[in-house]
């Protein structure tokens, strides 16, 4: 093997992260500290995402070798033309427990990378972290130290946003409101600024203003009226976007993000629900981020008793929604005839792998705790007429080893704008309450 390829030590967190880290390194080996397969052999237990992908690396490495990987380097399947092999922490001088005092598992996979770059002096031995810290201590040890960014996203502060403003004639305005679309040619845009299919524009005149949206079937620009969707009518032109793409039957996957209080989640399920006739099923769902990491088996009784607690913030918005109408208005009762006949349900990601999804609308909330492997797992689930809506603040991370650049929501936004299937929209407005918009600005 020539010297010029690297070594990769890969922690436990980038495999909790990617169960596929193995096969991204191209030519590269992959090196796994043994003490990884043992900390992999705790978290497979347990129905969140990083036990699912515990159990996943660990099946795939069953079936990658029959050999002795602690002994020799084995050939990786796939596009990666590398080598794996697991090696031991144990026989090697402990510098990492000598500099920072302790026993602890982060140390033995430090001594574990510090051995292997003795044996292979002529090559660069690198470890790969999710964790900040480890990679601090490795620095320190003078090990080379980097972050798994195979799915990172480089400028998030420039993430697709799905909408603009632009300044144009009053007579376009007009055109727009009383025929319904004008020409994509008629606006004011330099050609590197074609719009991507369903963006949004908030067109403003001198004395007038209108809505638009590129619609990718005619090409042109559509006009957007503000709708009511099951008693809730948009407060702001993004709120309106947002409804708009909810509703938009010829868009199956939609992603809304922004701060708390702009809307997110109480915009998703109106629109939901004011669909229901055209799904069999809405299905909603958030990721269980557990408290000090503890699966939500320790909670007493069954799955819907121990899910209610990370739930409850749907079934706060599905009673502002319910709190629209008056107690002998149909639309108000149907909410609960929705629940008790299964028409509406609230749903574990952790049980949805290997499922199939037709005729359903399925709403996501907080997807930027899901890691992009979860959200392609839930995209992929799709069956026929089925829409999925995803909604989170990217800045609000909540999952170990996920942040603004590295969560599912940031990765789907950058990979899949520009499909004439997908339309997003960022609401920068807060409209829960004056209080709510002024903790969010100064604190």
């Amino acid at each position: 093997m020539p010297s010029a390829t690297k070594i990769f030590v890969l922690d436990t967190s980038v495999i909790l992260y990617d169960a596929n880290a193995i096969h991204n390194f191209e030519e590269h080996d992959v090196a796994l500290p043994i003490t990884v397969l043992e900390e992999l052999d705790h978290f497979k237990k347990g129905s969140s995402v990083i036990n699912l992908q515990a159990r996943e690396f660990i099946r795939s490495l069953d079936q990658l070798s029959d050999h002795n990987m602690l002994r020799e380097w084995i050939p990786l399947d796939g596009h990666a033309s590398g080598r794996l092999r697991v090696i031991s922490s144990e026989e090697e001088a402990g510098d990492a427990t000598e500099v920072f005092g302790a026993k602890k598992n982060d140390h033995r996979i430090l001594n574990a990378a510090l051995g292997l770059a003795r044996r292979e002096p002529g090559r660069r031995v690198i470890l790969v972290s999710k964790d900040i810290s480890l990679r601090l201590k490795a620095r320190a040890l003078e090990i080379a130290a980097e972050d798994y960014e195979t799915v990172r996203i480089r400028d998030v502060d420039h993430l697709y946003r799905g909408k603009s403003e632009l300044a144009v004639e009053d007579s376009l305005v007009g055109r727009l409101h009383d025929s319904g679309g004008v020409p994509l040619a008629s606006l004011p845009l330099a050609e590197a600024e074609q719009p991507l299919p369903n963006h949004y524009f908030v067109l403003r005149g001198p004395g007038s203003s209108a809505l638009g949206f590129h619609d990718p079937a005619s090409g042109a620009i559509e006009r957007v009226v503000k709708e009511t969707a099951y008693g809730i009518t948009p407060r702001n032109a993004e709120q309106t976007f947002a409804l708009h793409a909810v509703l938009n039957a010829d868009v199956p996957l939609v992603t809304i993000t922004g701060p708390a209080g702009t809307g997110k989640t109480l915009i998703a399920l109106a629109g939901a629900l004011q669909q229901r006739r055209r799904y069999r099923q809405i299905y909603l769902a958030r990721p269980v981020v557990p408290l000090s990491n503890k699966d939500i088996g320790y909670l007493p009784g069954d799955i819907k008793s121990k899910l209610n607690p990370y739930m409850q913030p749907l079934w706060d918005n599905l009673g502002i929604i319910k709190g629209q109408f008056g107690d002998r208005d149909r639309d108000g009762k149907r909410l609960d005839e929705m629940v008790e006949q299964e028409k509406l349900v609230v749903v574990p990601l952790a049980y949805i792998r290997g499922r199939s999804f037709s005729n359903i609308c399925f709403v996501v909330d907080e997807a930027q705790n899901l890691t992009p492997h979860e959200v392609k797992t839930i995209i992929t689930r799709a069956g026929e007429s089925t829409k999925i809506i995803l909604t989170g603040d990217i800045f609000q991370i909540d999952t170990p080893y996920l942040d603004a650049q590295s969560n599912g929501l940031s990765y789907l936004i950058d990979r899949v704008k520009g499909n004439p299937l997908y339309a997003h929209v960022n609401l920068d407005k807060g409209e829960r309450s004056a209080l709510a918009n002024l903790g969010s600005s100064l604190l």
